[in-house]
């Protein structure tokens, strides 16, 4: 009797197992939406392309805080970046409220077998470097080690130079590393036919400085890049969106202050297509490595960059700002069994990928949760799910608000008395490079103005300083 009950067991296991998509959960660092599968018609991300072909291609995709710890915190967690408490770089996601739940923690609570490596956390907002909160994961965490720096080859300490293109192999690099672990980690969770599997992977590149190995930079001609076309300032300016690009001017070969010369933009642009060919490779590693132990069908797979880059445009490299560069990132979901690869243009947000994974998993979507399931998306049942999608960013001691609609962006920067001091509204349609700053007083616009701040708090919750709280 003994016997038929533990073989009753372990057939149950198994089709609950083969009810359930896996999950290979893909992280980028500062991966801007230059892709093909974007419309970039220079840049050679074939893997990413293939991938994209089988999916949905989300065009305006917003992180919820453009720095790695916060918007990374606020993703797993599906809440915004004052409701989980992570707004730096240095607070645990579990220091506001120690019973959070994460992404991966939820699927293994449900049954998956988690594990991770890489970058997924910012381990900085985490436990610890080592586990990478250790609630999230049913396997030990894995964060590779790499000779020659903490990215490998090519990279040193503080002031490194900005670029950087050894001739080596991928692997002695971090993320090839991360990459091997990766194909590593998805070969033992295959093996495990008792219970579906959450992977997640996280890359590094294009994070500074833009060091990827020679074979990439030999992918393109410097003559090819063209330098920002807008590099000037915002008329009518709130004082609180620009500047001045202080982590790019850290890296040796950048200048400390002044004008970047036009060189030196066109390097670091090389540069940064470099590392994105680099890290389409390693992707191809894993999707391939999927493809080959016959999981593909069964797998549900997403992609994302953390949040944008600016790459010269307003005279900024780098991320901190509330501007299209740096709050749009990529965004592509691949359902299990994939589907026609097709895009959506209706704005979304990074805090939508927990309950999006949730009903593709045939999951419950837990109640706390501030995202909206992109699922009526994917499958043709919808065209939008929002009306816009909130970026967060303090400057100054203001916090901003930035929502982007299909057309508008619209900013109120609050301060901590809960009073919106200043203003930004950009329209895409006559100004998509962002040089106009709309006064929200003149007679024209107030109109407008009143309709996208009810808009912004009709989607604002967690927001607690925009509420007064």
């Amino acid at each position: 009797m003994r016997a038929l009950l533990f073989l009753t067991f372990i057939v149950s296991s198994v089709a609950i197992a083969a009810d359930k998509p896996n999950v290979l959960f893909i992280a980028v660092d500062d991966l801007k939406p230059l892709l093909g599968c974007y419309g970039d018609p220079m840049v050679k991300s074939p893997e990413i392309d293939r991938l994209a072909a089988r999916g949905t291609v989300f065009t305006k995709s917003y992180c919820q805080w453009p720095v790695c710890g916060p918007t990374r915190a606020s993703l797993m967690t599906s809440l915004r970046p004052e409701a989980v408490g992570v707004i730096d770089l240095k607070t645990d996601l579990r220091a506001k409220n120690p019973q959070v739940l994460t992404l991966p923690q939820y699927f293994m609570a449900n049954g998956y077998a988690t594990a991770g490596c890489g970058k997924i956390y910012d381990p900085r907002c985490v436990d610890n470097k080592r586990d990478c909160d250790t609630p999230s994961w049913s396997l030990p965490f894995i964060t590779p080690r790499v000779e020659g720096g903490e990215s490998g080859v090519g990279e040193s300490g503080d002031g490194a130079a900005v670029v950087g293109a050894p001739e080596c192999d991928d692997e002695a690099q971090m993320d090839g590393q991360i990459a091997l672990a990766g194909v590593s980690l998805l070969k033992k969770l295959a093996a495990d036919k008792s219970k579906p599997f959450f992977l997640a992977v996280g890359f590094k590149k294009p994070h500074l400085p833009f060091v990827a190995p020679k074979k990439y930079w030999d992918l393109y001609r410097r003559e090819q890049f063209v330098l920002a076309p807008y590099q000037g300032g915002i008329r009518n300016d709130s004082g609180y969106v620009l500047h001045d690009s202080p982590e790019f001017r850290s890296y040796g070969g950048v200048p400390k202050q002044g004008e970047i010369p036009a060189e030196t933009q066109r390097e670091c642009l090389h540069g940064y297509y470099a590392c994105v060919s680099f890290i389409d490779a390693q992707i191809g590693k894993l999707t391939r490595q999927l493809e080959a132990l016959g999981l593909a069908d069964n797998t549900l797979i997403v992609l994302w960059g953390d949040h944008g880059f600016h790459l010269g445009d307003h005279h900024m490299w780098g991320k901190h700002s509330t501007l299209e560069a740096a709050a749009r990132a990529p965004l592509i979901i691949v359902p299990a069994g994939g589907s026609a690869g097709h895009s959506n243009s209706t704005p979304v947000e990074f805090t939508d990928i927990f309950p999006t994974l949730c009903t593709l998993a045939k999951l419950p979507v837990p109640a706390q949760l501030q995202g909206r399931t992109l699922e009526p998306l994917l499958m043709g049942k919808a065209d939008s799910v929002r009306e816009g999608a909130l970026t967060v960013f303090k400057s100054k001691g203001a916090m901003g608000y930035s929502y982007r609609t299909d057309r508008y962006r619209y900013t109120e920067w609050v301060n901590k008395f809960g009073k919106t001091i200043a203003t930004d509204l950009f329209d895409y349609l006559t100004d998509p490079m962002e040089q106009n700053n709309m006064d929200p007083n003149e007679p024209d616009h107030s109109e407008l103005v009143q309709r996208l701040s009810a808009a912004l708090r009709r989607d604002a919750q967690g927001c607690d300083r925009l509420f007064g709280k």
